[in-house]
């Protein structure tokens, strides 16, 4: 006899927490729910979603396991326990049983920092900050900022945000402070040598820079250069602003530097190579449960002129995909040491903690249909950095950015 599918209704099941003892709020109802929803997931479950009721088929049993097993925990432990601890725990048990290094549960300030290094802006003034001694000290700051706009300077010591001292506070807990709504004041003082300066400072949106460019001339050739620090989400934008900068410069070529580059988003790599490969091109594949799709070039926009991709041990995955891509597509030059060799790409999706749940759901192939996790990818010309550049990096101590400019400056005797 068929045994009958069992399905699951979200509905019934909020409803069969209500009537437990424990109150909980409707973010932690959310929590809850996202998590049985993940457990299906994570054990084959199928999901169909619709506006009036979500079903979930083949959710097992051992869910009212958990929901009894939180119950008793929080009623019954006779000590002190925090919902959203207990709540975190299970998240953070699943996503650690995956074994795998790039699927991470990320609690709230962590979420919050990599959420702004990924998507590339934040609200706030627009400084860095390191501890230098007892105090904080202003590092850098972004041009146009707030802070650089209210008369704040490199070297002043943060002791003060709103009235609150910062002495003993982490950078965490100050970059907190000091972060906050878009166009609202925060007020700080620094110790500036000596004396103490108060500043009233305008909260802004901030879009941290992830893509510089600059110009070289070799052997009467004018080479362009970019440096792309992460693939945030702004990152395709501010490429083509540099881009558009050095053509207007009449570059014979372009060094794209990618050394430390960790990724980033998948759709911004993709735009990026579009600039360069013709339409039609395949620039990459993904794989999912055994099914490949073939990511192709889907714009009139490209180049032809030479290009040198510059790479070293943890440039990474989104940076893989850029480099590979280049020299299997556009027939562009490597030059550095090996990649870092991750060839997975993960989801993210965030709660309504502020914590994140990040994910392996796909891999991703070079055009060539070839997954390179663990291996990374090779370069044409293998060069070591040398040693003076971390006694003194300046780009006379580059060699790894000098072979670069000599493979480029040559290229008219190789043509």
């Amino acid at each position: 006899m068929k045994k009958k599918q069992k399905t699951f209704s979200i509905k019934k099941y909020i409803n069969k927490i209500k009537k437990s003892k424990v109150k909980f709020s409707l973010s932690e109802m959310l929590t809850i729910v996202v998590i049985a929803i993940l457990v299906g997931i994570l054990l084959g479950s199928s999901i169909s979603y619709s506006t009036e009721n979500i079903t979930v088929t083949k959710i097992p049993e051992e869910m009212e396991e958990f929901i009894t097993t939180y119950n008793n925990v929080y009623n019954n432990y006779y000590g002190k326990v925090k919902k959203q601890d207990l709540i975190n725990a299970a998240l953070k048990g699943m996503i650690e049983s995956l074994d795998d290094p790039y699927s991470q549960f990320l609690e709230d300030d962590i979420s919050t920092a990599f959420n702004e290094s990924v998507d590339g802006e934040y609200v706030g003034i627009g400084t860095t900050v390191s501890y230098d001694g007892k105090y904080v000290k202003v590092t850098s700051m972004f041009n146009n900022s707030p802070a650089k706009k209210a008369g704040i300077k490199v070297g002043d010591q943060i002791i003060e945000i709103d009235g609150k001292k910062v002495e003993g506070l982490s950078l965490n807990d100050i970059s907190k402070l000091i972060k906050g709504n878009n166009n609202t004041n925060v007020e700080i003082v620094v110790l500036r040598g000596e004396k103490e300066k108060k500043f009233k400072i305008k909260r802004k949106k901030i879009t941290v820079p992830s893509v510089s460019s600059k110009t070289y001339s070799e052997d009467n050739q004018k080479i362009g250069y970019i440096s792309i620090d992460v693939f945030s989400s702004n990152a395709d934008k501010q490429f083509e602003k540099e881009l558009k900068k050095l053509e207007k410069k009449k570059i014979n070529s372009l060094i794209i530097d990618v050394r430390n580059n960790p990724g980033g988003y998948l759709v911004e790599v993709t735009n990026i190579l579009e600039h360069f490969i013709e339409k039609g091109k395949v620039i990459y594949q993904i794989e999912k449960k055994g099914i490949n799709k073939k990511i192709k070039d889907s714009t009139k926009d490209k180049r032809t002129y030479k290009i040198v991709v510059l790479i070293n041990n943890t440039s990474a995955s989104a940076s893989e995909i850029l480099a590979t891509s280049l020299k299997n597509v556009y027939h562009a030059t490597l030059v550095g040491v090996k990649t870092y060799g991750k060839g997975t790409v993960q989801s993210a999706y965030q709660l309504t903690s502020g914590a994140t749940l990040k994910y392996t759901t796909q891999k991703w192939l070079t055009s060539k249909g070839k997954w390179l996790n663990e291996e990374g990818v090779a370069p044409d010309y293998e060069v070591n950095l040398d040693n003076s550049y971390f006694e003194n990096p300046i780009d006379e101590n580059d060699n790894q950015l000098q072979k670069a400019l000599e493979i480029l400056g040559n290229q008219k005797e190789e043509n």
